[in-house]
């Protein structure tokens, strides 16, 4: 029995419904067909969509949510305290093997532990409320430094931060090098509390937390601060501040 075959070659369709699809992948075959006649391509409409069942894309592929662009910023210190702080989170278990998590707030400016609060569970509205307790205590920074965990992009972190004023300073994906301040104390937080005991409860860890951050505060020498504890290089800034400079960190709130 004799078949007839086409001659037409339908690798440029393919090639251009491919492109459409991953360019614009929930979008349907309509879509597709006007935006390549647009482009200046008469291929009968037939023809496209004959192509376009055979590629399967009749079945609508699921797609990951995209995160906006992270733009890559310098990790400079900061020239006074409140200006910008750090947040990033820790996770460890208990003896019995139930884990918890950590939440870390530095100040980038003297590397200041604001919060070592720790939960079993750290959703968003608990964040925002450890921040809040963080200002009440501190003050107010202007910018917030994290990653993007799914805490941080909620819309309550989010929302709270736009009602405070406090701009969110996002890192770009995998790269945690860009948040290294509170990275840094992440290690060695690790070091000393989390890798140097066993905790039977989370009260515990809370009270080995507060212990650690007191004297980490008071006396903990930091090489790039000039061997100065966070809080001697803030009194040190003190000192010499101008009345303008000590309104703006809040000194009330210290």
């Amino acid at each position: 029995m004799w078949y007839y075959k086409s001659r037409k070659d339908d690798t440029e369709v393919i090639d251009k419904l491919i492109e459409m699809s991953e360019i614009k992948p929930n979008r349907g075959f309509d879509y597709y067909y006007h935006r390549i006649r647009k482009q200046g391509f008469i291929w009968n409409r037939k023809r496209v969509l004959r192509i376009y069942r055979l590629l399967g894309l009749t079945m609508r592929r699921k797609s990951r949510k995209r995160l906006p662009a992270r733009i890559k910023s310098p990790l400079d210190q900061p020239v006074q305290p409140r200006e910008i702080w750090s947040m990033d989170f820790m996770s460890d278990s208990l003896t019995t093997g139930r884990s918890f998590r950590v939440l870390n707030i530095i100040d980038d400016y003297n590397r200041q532990a604001l919060c070592t609060s720790s939960d079993f569970s750290m959703p968003s509205i608990r964040v925002v409320s450890y921040l809040k307790q963080a200002i009440e205590v501190y003050g107010k920074p202007l910018e917030i430094r994290v990653d993007n965990g799914p805490e941080f992009l909620s819309r309550i972190f989010v929302q709270f931060c736009e009602s405070e004023s406090i701009h969110i300073k996002y890192i770009q994906p995998g790269k945690p090098s860009q948040n290294g301040y509170v990275e840094r104390f992440n290690k060695t937080f690790r070091e000393d509390v989390l890798d140097a005991y066993l905790f039977r409860s989370l009260e515990e860890v809370r009270v080995q937390s507060e212990v650690f951050r007191e004297d980490y505060n008071e006396y903990h020498p930091h090489k790039s601060l000039g061997r100065k504890s966070p809080n001697e290089l803030l009194n040190d800034f003190f000192k010499r501040a101008s009345p303008f400079e000590k309104h703006f960190v809040n000194l009330n709130a210290v």
